[in-house]
């Protein structure tokens, strides 16, 4: 019988051995720490933001973790103070798209030294050295693909612009624009302003170059919601020549004017998902100690009345 009782007490012994390692290594392999990320956008009254925000917000929900959304509402100090905020909180991850390219290097130097992860999306830092990783729209090539088309359509043009001078990311598509056009003298920059690419700023910062006396029959805007204030100063003032307007963004607004309205002839189209989904799902592989790039470009397309049929005019792609 104590043979028995012996082997019996050893399978014992090893089934609880094997119990004690599997439930071990479960453990060991499953991250059991709710991950926590904090994100801070130059404005949410924008709807491109929003849309950045909820791929990003489902995601993490659908992992369990939780997302922290601040808006300082274009105020670089209030950005600031946001971020030294959500670091209180004890954020893993900031994703952070700045108000002004350079206000917040000296914030994100202290978020970098804490050991967080810091991924920057849509508008660059200009100092891209500090950031874990840059998720952008390809910029410059909006502004060449709007400048393109222009010169297809119109054999000349004198061109309003209306700018965001901070925000490195509207830079980009200025100068892709202009520098399109350069070369070719038929095509002039006749007046520019800065809008924060604000549509409540646009409309006058477009009356402004209209009560300037200036003549100019395109405007080329940083984003749609620059678009839609230009739209308004032009009903706004009676020039007797027909103006046409571009954008950037391929917001649901501007397609449906796209569609409607003779005034508005393009927009290089971003996808706000596709930066959504790019900036978290790097975050994850940040976390889990997986490769990936420091510099990731989602490109543009321009959309035009000939293509917009291909495109849902009712949100965002």
């Amino acid at each position: 019988m104590s043979f028995y009782k012996n082997k019996a007490l050893k399978i014992t012994c090893i089934v609880s051995l094997i119990m004690i390692c599997f439930v071990y290594h479960h453990y060991l392999n499953t991250d059991t720490k709710q991950i926590k990320f904090g994100a801070t956008y130059m404005t949410m009254n924008n709807t491109f933001y929003k849309a950045v925000n909820n791929e990003i917000e489902n995601v993490v929900n659908n992992h369990g973790d939780v997302l922290y959304t601040r808006d300082p509402a274009l105020d670089p100090k209030k950005q600031n103070e946001q971020i030294k905020d959500l670091v209180s909180l004890g954020i893993d991850v900031l994703i952070i798209n700045p108000v002004e390219s350079s206000s917040i290097n000296k914030t994100l130097k202290e978020v970098k030294k804490a050991g967080i992860k810091i991924i920057v999306v849509d508008a660059p830092i200009s100092d891209d050295q500090i950031a874990d990783c840059t998720v952008v729209s390809d910029n410059y090539d909006a502004g060449v693909q709007c400048a393109k088309d222009m010169m297809q359509r119109f054999d000349h043009a004198r061109i309003a612009l209306l700018e965001h001078s901070k925000a490195l990311s509207a830079v980009d598509r200025i100068n892709g624009f202009k520098d399109t056009v350069a070369l070719n003298e038929n095509y002039q920059i006749v007046g520019s302003e800065d809008c924060l690419g604000q549509t409540e700023l646009a409309l006058p910062a477009l009356n402004k170059i209209i009560q300037q006396g200036i003549d100019f029959d395109v405007v080329f805007c940083l984003n749609d919601p620059t678009a839609l204030g230009a739209l308004a100063s032009i009903k706004e003032n009676d020039l007797g020549h027909d103006v046409f307007i571009y954008g950037v963004d391929g917001s649901p607004n501007i397609k449906k004017l796209l569609a409607e309205t003779k005034a508005i002839v393009g927009t290089s189209s971003q996808s706000p998902t596709s930066l959504g989904k790019e900036t978290i799902k790097v975050a994850y592989k940040m976390l889990h100690h997986k490769k990936y790039k420091r510099s990731i470009i989602v490109p543009t397309k321009l959309i035009t009345k000939e293509n917009i049929e291909e495109y849902d005019i009712t949100g965002w792609q």
